[in-house]
C-alpha cells in the first residue's frame, strides 16, 4: 500500500454540511439531535478521513472539540453545570441547534436558486427556422465526500462481518494499480455500482486502496460518482472527453 499517499480533494463542505448530512442521513428532527449518537458519528467521520490520509480544514477539528465539550456537559446534573456567559438555556444543545437551523436555512435557499439556474439552462431561444431544440436534460445527483465516505464504511463494516476475512499480508497494493482496475471495469463507458468497484476485495487494506484509487479518478475528473435518486446506491460513471 502507498502509504505515503494523500488525498487532496477540494472539499467545499464544513463541519456543519457534515452534520446536517448525518441528521438527514438519520431521518431525525434538528430539534431532537442526540449529541453522544450525532458526536460518535462525527468522529468516525474523522476518523475515517485520518485513515484515508485525506486533508481537511482546521474547522473540522474545531467542531469535533465542541462537540466533545458539548456532550460532557449535557452529561452533568444541571447544578454541576459549568458557567456561561449569555446563556440562558439549560440545554446545551441549543447553540448548536441554532446554528443548524440558520445554516440549513442558507443551503436551502442556495439549492432553489440552483434549481433555477438549471431550469434556466433548459430553455432555448427559437432559432431561425422556427425549430426549437430538445432541452438538455438535468444531470443526475453528484454525490459529495460524505456520501462517499458513508459507502467507504459500509464496505469496510460488511468486510470485517465476514467470517472468512483474513488480512492478506506480503501483498503489494498500489493506488495506481487499483485505478487501472478500475478503468477496466469501465471500459466502453460502462457505469458501474459502487458496490461493483469493492466486490472481489479480500482485505481492509485493498478495500482503503481501492477507495483512494476511486477519489484520485474524480479528483482528476475521468470519473464522477452519481445517485439517480436520494437512497439509490451510488454509481460510477466516465465522464465523457
Amino acid at each position: 500500500m502507498e502509504t505515503e499517499y494523500k488525498v487532496r480533494l477540494e472539499i467545499f463542505e464544513g463541519p456543519l454540511d457534515l452534520l446536517l448530512y448525518l441528521i438527514k442521513r438519520d431521518e431525525i428532527d434538528i430539534y431532537d439531535i442526540s449529541l453522544e449518537r450525532i458526536t460518535q458519528q462525527y468522529l468516525e467521520y474523522l476518523q475515517a478521513f485520518k485513515e484515508l490520509n485525506i486533508d481537511v480544514a482546521g474547522e473540522f477539528v474545531v467542531m469535533a472539540a465542541n462537540l466533545i465539550y458539548l456532550k460532557s456537559r449535557s452529561l452533568l446534573p444541571a447544578d454541576q453545570q459549568p458557567p456561561e456567559e449569555d446563556v440562558d438555556e439549560e440545554d446545551p444543545r441549543w447553540d448548536l441547534i441554532r446554528q443548524l437551523i440558520e445554516y440549513k436555512k442558507f443551503k436551502e435557499a442556495a439549492a432553489q436558486l440552483q434549481a433555477r439556474e438549471l431550469e434556466q439552462q433548459r430553455i432555448f431561444a427559437r432559432v431561425g427556422d422556427g425549430v426549437v431544440p430538445e432541452a438538455a436534460p438535468f444531470h443526475l445527483g453528484e454525490v459529495g465526500i460524505f456520501q462517499l465516505i458513508n459507502a467507504f464504511q459500509t464496505v469496510i463494516k460488511r468486510l470485517e462481518a465476514r467470517e472468512d476475512l483474513r488480512e492478506i499480508f506480503g501483498e503489494n497494493f498500489t493506488v495506481s494499480d487499483k485505478i487501472e482496475q478500475i478503468l477496466q471495469q469501465m471500459a466502453n463507458g460502462i457505469t458501474v455500482k459502487f458496490s461493483a468497484l469493492f466486490a472481489r476485495v479480500a482485505s481492509r487494506v485493498e478495500v482503503v486502496v481501492t477507495f483512494l484509487a476511486l477519489l484520485e479518478l474524480i479528483r482528476l475528473k475521468q470519473v464522477r460518482a452519481i445517485q439517480p435518486n436520494e437512497f439509490d446506491e451510488i454509481e460510477i460513471a466516465p465522464i465523457a472527453r
